[in-house]
């Protein structure tokens, strides 16, 4: 179904957040795993400390790809359930909490735009090396996995994959949706509060600021390392705060306003903890 977006200025972001919920809250919370492939749910064999989580389905190579071919269904079926008064509250949450920043946004823009307090830290995570060492997490996870014989190393980075693959899709959607502009694209004495619809760029890589995507897969990365790995207390805390660190460099970069880290956070969320893993 076609979507007409015909606000403009101040309140125009909220015309997004509706579209926003839809996949950025629990997409999965009562969905069936999504072992769509047809092959029984299986847990991983663990042979290094960790809990499988019950319910996931099967990962390799060759189920790669049919899972995220299946996955955006998953995720399309929650507005559906929002409609039908199911999730109403955390769907609530998650737009009363974007809009509060949506409003903000205009006022902590413009800090991060004239001070150099960053700049150092800027040009250690910028978004090439964020990109780069979310890169090497996962597939170093898996040549330890092999040469270690350790399958659910192995199958916990597939998973990874699998949740950044899958969140891709409804964020390039959004980001062409919107067509919000990054703050350091907003002119000097510019409108910060006039961002929405305004973006020009590549439709394939999504061409808004809404919602953050280095955020999205950060997020989607951290949390499955967190739920597999999270009999050790520490992996939680490192896979998440690592995340964090990406989404506050986003916003020291000009690159995203805390708006879109934040939708891009809960977003990275939802599809790997709900969709991905199959968690209940």
């Amino acid at each position: 179904m076609a979507l007409k977006l015909t606000c403009r200025g101040k309140s125009s972001g909220l015309c997004l957040l509706w579209v926003a919920c839809g996949t950025a809250a629990p997409a999965g919370a009562q969905f069936p795993p999504s072992s769509q492939s047809g092959v029984p749910v299986a847990s991983d064999s663990c042979s290094s400390p960790c809990i499988p989580s019950l319910g996931e389905r099967p990962i390799s190579w060759k189920l790669l790809a049919p899972n995220i071919v299946h996955d955006p269904k998953s995720i399309s079926l929650f507005p559906g359930s929002v409609a039908h008064g199911r999730h109403w509250k955390p769907a609530v949450s998650f737009l009363v909490a974007t809009a509060g920043l949506v409003a903000l946004d205009p006022y902590d823009a413009p800090y991060f735009r004239r001070t150099s307090s960053f700049s150092g830290f800027n040009k250690a995570f910028s978004g090439n090396n964020t990109m780069l060492g979310m890169s090497i997490v996962p597939i170093s996870l898996y040549a330890v996995g092999v040469l270690r014989k350790d399958s659910y190393a192995q199958h916990t980075s597939l998973l990874a994959g699998e949740a950044v693959a899958d969140v891709e899709i409804p964020t390039t959607v959004l980001k062409d949706l919107d067509r919000r502009l990054r703050p350091v694209e907003v002119p000097p004495k510019g409108n910060f509060s006039d961002t929405w619809f305004e973006g020009h760029g590549s439709i394939i890589r999504g061409n808004g600021s809404f919602p953050s995507g280095h955020m999205v897969a950060a997020t989607s990365i951290a949390t499955v390392f967190a739920d597999r790995y999270r009999r050790h207390r520490w992996v939680p805390w490192v896979a998440y705060g690592l995340a964090g660190v990406v989404g506050f460099s986003r916003v020291t970069l000009q690159s995203h306003f805390p708006s879109d880290v934040f939708a891009g956070a809960v977003l990275g969320y939802a599809v790997s903890h709900y969709v991905v893993l199959g968690s209940r």
